[in-house]
């Protein structure tokens, strides 16, 4: 395959380009609608008990269960008062007239004394709006109202303001990230590829591949819900491996027209060897992603199949698009660059014995067992602080402070009885049951709900639809504390006189949490077990693949040891502008894990590949090592910079679990690339010596039969 692909970017290179740029128009296309199509949040598992319930409430009563709009309303004076209540009346008819909100409720009204601040000089307006209506349909609604409550003398807040102020927040990021990335990545690409020509490559290759993933997430939207946050995956990581494989493609060009000449031959065997390479990369990041769409959540299956599509068509453009751009190229590929960049681009094409990475690698192997031990400690060192984190939900918070949603959302958890503001629902089934039997049962099952530890208060029991009871329960502690997940279970040991389901957002936190840990262990089978079948496959060992599993798992520890230090302590807050939750989001770990799992087996790949080359050539063990770190050292340090780049520039985003991802994952990188590639890999390697490469006879009989290999393959 490979080899025709090399063949027909040599014969039809122009026709190959005339495709890339239909794709840059179907693309720009895709991109100018995604963000009308895609959805916020969608941290929720639509199987799970608590999102039942709600679905239920909402079909019995005809309205949302819970309130999608929070009008704040700050007088300056008591609420009580003539001014104030008009006030507070003008921004609760407001809501009133809009057609979509199918109830409003005032302080004013029975039990509505908690909608008062403390000081008494605040107060809120809630909106329920009619059920059926999508998370689209919400955000016009909030969009629409926001500019008459502020003029009303309110500020909007509530789950419907915040996916509209998401939606708005993460295509002002996506264009400053953009903004920030792109002159940096091209200076640092000038440095790396040492031409202005081979630096625009990866921004040609990478600009290509999101566009492919844009219109993947675009198609897939019409068939699924897909989350808004999948657009920063793509661009990110489409950035980050179009530098990877353009370097590692360029790289290899230059290399073998240093020893061919320009040409077929040199596009060929560059195809065969750094081709392949990337083809195995791409499969390998690919199913690390592909891994979270195993779970229900919509913002982790989202990512999932953005992340997928951006890996695979980051392979598609590397092995199409750019062998062609190449062919057209020749020895034009180093045009542009300044003569020191020239001299240096010449010493690297013709890699020796004797440089940098060559001395490196044989400093460690004469020294693997202690610097194999300081190496490892070194990594769970950095890793520890992931033993002391705590988790938190997605809401109104992740937004930056400018938001209103956010901060009416601070406004109701310090100024007013935060209990009373999300109330955990009880949905009760009653139909066929005698009506006065069953008020007084549920009359009873209220008075033990009351004498739940932590419970403020329980509402009498409310008929919501035929054969359909609610019972509202305020609970002390806020929603996502551990001592709210246990009032939660309190509540659904409580023996119900009718079959129950238990809501709200406690709840849902709860049932994310449940749902999680019961989807990772197939999450993180598949990912094992593709890892492991496509390693045995590029290399034919059994004990590399497993090597790489552990040394991955070392890199994601750190990464997550360096969430906790920064985000859930609380360090660097004003550096990195952001403020601080006490918590991780409860899905950030998973989808780190998949990333960096994935970017850590592709720079595996990369190494462990020239140093089969070397091998196969006929090099001994310990020399093929050297000579493999010698030929990927620098250029696998420059892609993780880079890619660290590309991906830290999402720790731009004022959204804070997309910063976190951003800075998670660009630390992780790093960190492979240095300390894992440079001394952990090479004292590994020397330690198991031949049994690096060994397989049971039978499975590498079948290595033989459906390993791939390199059909012809430079000299080493």
């Amino acid at each position: 395959m490979l080899n025709r692909l090399a063949i027909a970017a040599q014969l039809y290179p122009r026709r190959i380009l005339a495709g890339g740029l239909a794709l840059v128009v179907a693309g720009v296309v895709a991109a100018g609608s995604v963000f009308d199509v895609l959805k916020p949040f969608g941290f929720e598992d639509p199987a799970s008990e608590s999102i039942i319930a709600r679905e239920s409430l909402e079909k019995a009563a005809g309205t949302e269960p819970t309130p999608e709009l929070v009008a704040l309303v700050r007088s300056g004076q008591a609420v009580e008062s003539r001014a104030g209540r008009r006030k507070v009346q003008a921004v609760a008819q407001v809501l009133d007239d809009e057609r979509e909100v199918s109830r409003v409720a005032m302080p004013f009204q029975p039990q509505g004394g908690p909608q008062i601040s403390r000081d008494g000089n605040s107060a809120y307006v809630l909106g329920f709006l009619h059920s059926g209506l999508g998370d689209k349909e919400k955000q016009e609604i909030a969009e629409r109202l926001e500019e008459p409550v502020r003029e009303a003398g309110g500020e909007l807040g509530g789950l419907a303001m915040a996916y509209s102020q998401v939606n708005r927040q993460v295509e002002s990021d996506l264009q400053r990230a953009e903004l920030f990335a792109f002159p940096i990545l091209f200076l640092f690409s000038l440095l790396v590829f040492r031409s202005a020509v081979a630096a625009a490559l990866p921004l040609l290759v990478g600009g290509l591949s999101i566009m492919g993933a844009l219109i993947g997430l675009r198609i897939g939207a019409e068939f699924t819900d897909l989350s808004i946050f999948a657009v920063n995956l793509v661009t990110g990581l489409g950035l980050g491996l179009a530098i990877d494989y353009s370097l590692f493609v360029v790289s290899r060009y230059r290399e073998e027209m240093a020893n061919r000449g320009p040409g077929f031959d040199a596009l060929k065997v560059t195809m065969l060897t750094a081709g392949r390479t990337v083809l195995f990369s791409a499969l390998t990041v690919a199913a690390a992603l592909a891994s979270l769409i195993i779970f229900p959540q919509r913002f982790l299956y989202s990512m999932g199949i953005g992340g997928s599509l951006v890996a695979l068509f980051s392979a598609l453009v590397a092995l199409t698009i750019l062998p062609a751009t190449l062919a057209l190229l020749g020895e034009r590929v180093n045009a542009l660059a300044p003569r020191f960049l020239q001299r240096a681009a010449e010493r690297e094409v013709r890699p020796d014995e004797s440089g940098f990475w060559y001395r490196l690698s044989h400093f460690v192997m004469r020294r693997p067992i202690p610097i194999a031990t300081i190496a490892t400690a070194l990594l769970l060192l950095l890793g520890t602080p992931f033993l002391d984190a705590r988790y938190t939900a997605a809401d109104a918070q992740v937004l930056p402070e400018t938001a209103s949603a956010n901060r009416v959302d601070d406004a109701l958890t310090q100024d007013f009885s935060a209990e009373r503001t999300s109330p955990t629902f009880i949905e009760l089934r009653t139909r066929g049951a005698d009506r006065a039997e069953a008020s007084e049962r549920l009359a009873a099952y209220a008075e033990r709900l009351r004498r739940i530890d932590s419970v403020s208060a329980v509402t009498p029991p409310v008929q919501v639809g035929r054969g359909v009871e609610r019972v509202d329960v305020f609970i002390k502690p806020r929603d996502f504390s551990d001592r709210s997940q246990e009032v939660v279970q309190d509540i659904r040991d409580t023996r119900a006189p009718f079959p129950a389901r238990t809501g709200g957002s406690a709840a849902e936190f709860v049932d994310q949490e449940a749902s999680l840990l019961d989807h990772i262990p197939i999450a993180g089978a598949l990912l094992a077990g593709s890892t492991l079948f496509l390693l045995f496959l590029l290399t034919g060992s059994v004990i590399l693949p497993i090597k790489t599993l552990i040394m991955n798992l070392l890199s994601v520890t750190v990464a997550f040891g360096i969430l906790v230090f920064i985000f859930q302590d609380a360090r660097l807050e004003n550096v990195l502008d952001f403020r601080s939750q006490g918590a991780l989001d409860m899905a950030m770990p998973l989808l780190l894990f998949a990333t960096v799992f994935g970017l850590s087996t592709d720079y595996g790949i990369f190494l462990l590949t020239r140093i089969k080359e070397a091998r196969d050539a006929g090099a001994e063990d310990d020399e093929a090592v050297a000579i493999g770190l010698e030929r990927t050292g620098r250029i696998v340090s420059a892609a993780a910079v880079l890619l660290a780049i590309a991906i830290g520039a999402l720790a731009t985003s004022s959204i804070i679990f997309i910063k976190e991802y951003g800075i998670g994952v660009a630390a992780a990188v790093l960190v492979d690339a240095t300390i894992v590639r440079a001394f952990l890999v090479p004292s590994l390697m020397k330690l198991l010596g031949r049994w690096n490469w060994w397989a049971p006879k039978p499975l590498r009989r079948l290595h033989d039969r459906i390993g791939i290999s390199e059909a012809e393959p430079s000299q080493a």
